[in-house]
């Protein structure tokens, strides 16, 4: 989750990030490439009238992993100035956090296919969360080595990707739920993880030792904390599942599995994979480059203070929230080719109105209201590319978008911090209003169905 800037006082983007692919077996299970993404009965429209508890809890776990993940990656933005004051290193050196995040998501996405091969849907969930806590209680003690630090990053994304990665498998394949519902939910919980991490990560490392530096450091006792509770839950939840894959058998009995390579080779000569790709490239662009330069913007060109406007955000986040709770059912119903689209010019709108209006309170609304119709992007892209895409790479591809998804959330900031450093953080607003119209022309390219595309 590569993100920087250039300039002395900076906002940092905090990535709000996430991934998914689908488990190879259970994919295969969850196919429905028979429906066009417009027709609202595609995925799971009716619920079965009583869940089980051993799914509920299930559920529960999947919810939880990307409620850490979010507070993971929504702390960072707040923790970033006393991380460069500790260390007293510059922007340039501390994007280096950035760097390592996107590589644990690049090294996920090649790893998972392999291990996806040979550990079931429980094992897989348990060592994502393993590398989390691993990664966490490396942080949590005063001032580790700076190299050290900035590895857990990576530890932490890996651990963050697999997690991600079969909480979407079980969701997707999971028969009698509303998908699109728990979808849903499911990514609301880690906008909700990205709305309290800061509320939590600023007191603590304004809270000066009696040395009188940053005690940042301590707030990783709360993620790992958290990381715990998120392995016990795991491995009890998902117990199950909690074991090795028998390798596919030689004797010719049971469908062949494909190996890794070939499965990696035809994800990427698949023509869907790269628009849904490019889709999410610059969703996540959106999605990073507003939540994460907005009170730089607000406090050099809007003239707010620095204090007030660091909860500004927060707005941001909490809207995201708001709009994976709420509107995957309209979503849905009405369908996500055409919602998503109209999304796209809902919030092209109220990007206009945060730049053409000079006023700080507009701003503030605007960029809620953002987050809102930007919020079921990302649950809705993922149940329609497990339906364009062939069930035996689906796994892979899935994985793939999201290194793309990564790459336009690490891409963009930097873009944006670069040219910001010479031409002033007000070519966020420019650069907004481009990821936005691109997205929304990408998702008017994307394959209504497999059969279509075939």
């Amino acid at each position: 989750m590569s993100r920087t800037a250039t300039t002395t006082r900076t906002a940092h983007p905090s990535p709000h990030l996430e991934t998914d692919a689908e488990h190879l077996h259970a994919a295969a299970r969850a196919s429905r490439t028979s429906f066009q993404i417009d027709d609202p009965r595609a995925v799971g429209d009716d619920e079965a009238p009583g869940l089980s508890k051993a799914v509920i809890l299930k559920l529960l776990s999947a919810a939880f992993s990307f409620f850490v993940s979010g507070v993971n990656d929504g702390s960072i933005g707040a923790l970033i100035p006393h991380i460069i004051r500790s260390y007293g290193i510059t922007t340039a050196i501390v994007s280096a956090l950035y760097a390592s995040s996107f590589l644990g998501w690049l090294a996920a996405a090649f790893s998972n296919t392999h291990l996806s091969q040979r550990l079931d849907l429980g094992a897989m969930m348990v060592l994502g969360a393993a590398f989390q806590v691993a990664a966490h209680a490396l942080r949590a003690w005063p001032t580790p080595p700076f190299g050290l630090f900035i590895s857990t990053f990576l530890l932490a994304s890996i651990g963050q990707a697999y997690q991600d990665t079969q909480a979407n498998t079980f969701v997707a394949s999971e028969k009698g739920l509303a998908v699109h519902r728990w979808l849903g939910f499911i990514h609301a919980m880690y906008m909700a993880g990205c709305l309290v991490a800061p509320f939590a990560a600023s007191p603590i490392a304004s809270s000066p030792s009696k040395e009188g530096s940053s005690q940042w450091y301590f707030f990783y006792t709360l993620p790992l904390g958290l990381g715990v509770a998120n392995l016990a839950l795991a491995m009890v939840a998902f117990r199950d599942s909690f074991r090795f894959r028998p390798r596919a058998s030689k004797s010719g009995v049971g469908p062949a599995e494909k190996s890794a390579f070939s499965l990696i080779k035809e994800t990427l000569t698949t023509r869907s994979v790269w628009l849904l790709s490019l889709f999410f490239f610059f969703y996540l662009g959106v999605s990073v480059t507003a939540g994460g330069w907005v009170v730089e913007y607000l406090v050099d060109v809007r003239n707010g203070n620095l204090t007030q406007m660091g909860y500004v955000p927060a707005g941001f986040s909490g809207g995201c929230l708001l709009g994976r709770l709420l509107l995957p059912d309209p979503t849905h119903k009405w369908g996500e080719r055409r919602m998503i689209f109209l999304y796209c010019l809902f919030c092209l709108g109220f990007q206009l109105l945060f730049w053409l209006v000079p006023n700080i309170i507009a701003a503030s609304v605007a960029i809620s209201f953002l987050g809102f119709f930007l919020g079921p992007f990302f649950a809705t892209a993922i149940s329609v590319g497990t339906r364009i895409f062939p069930p035996d790479i689906r796994p892979t591809a899935l994985s793939f978008l999201f290194v793309f998804a990564q790459l336009g959330g690490s891409l963009f900031p930097i873009i944006t911090g670069v040219m910001g450093a010479r031409l002033g953080v007000s070519v966020m607003q420019p650069v907004l209003v481009a990821l936005i119209s691109a997205t929304g022309i990408v998702w008017l390219f994307v394959p209504q169905s497999q059969a279509k595309q075939e």
